[in-house]
């Protein structure tokens, strides 16, 4: 091997541990962002409205109104509580600028929530997504 390969294998190499690097940063970065603004598990817990139990009683739909203080409007956060299984409830619905809640169960698995069809429970609504 010449002198000049073993310059250009070198340079090879930090180039390689360079993009590495810059990659998991990248992507750290990228799920911060998601974790800070976008996680559903992270939105406030509000004050309790209503809850409507779906028709054959598996789910129950809980609604919470949050305050976000003076210079922004309410928000609805629904939270989809299981029944007769033993999962952690789960917030399926986060809307802004409104104050109440409207809960419909249009069959077992599928609920209108101020006019939001979702299906549960793998449905969610976020206004911050649409």
């Amino acid at each position: 091997m010449t002198s000049e390969d073993e310059v250009n294998r070198k340079y090879k190499v930090i180039f390689i541990r360079i993009s590495i690097v810059g990659l998991l940063v990248m992507a750290f970065l990228g799920y911060g962002v998601y974790w800070a603004f976008y996680d559903m598990n992270r939105l406030p817990t509000g004050s309790y409205l209503t809850e409507v139990k779906s028709p054959d009683g598996k789910y129950t739909l809980k609604a919470y109104i949050t305050n976000g203080g003076a210079t922004t409007s309410y928000s609805i956060r629904g939270e989809l509580v299981f029944n007769k299984e033993e999962n952690k409830s789960k917030n399926i619905y986060w809307n802004y600028r409104e104050n109440s809640a409207n809960i419909t169960w249009t069959d077992n698995e599928t609920v209108v929530i101020n006019g939001h069809t979702l299906k549960v429970p793998g449905g969610k609504y976020d206004f911050r997504q649409q």
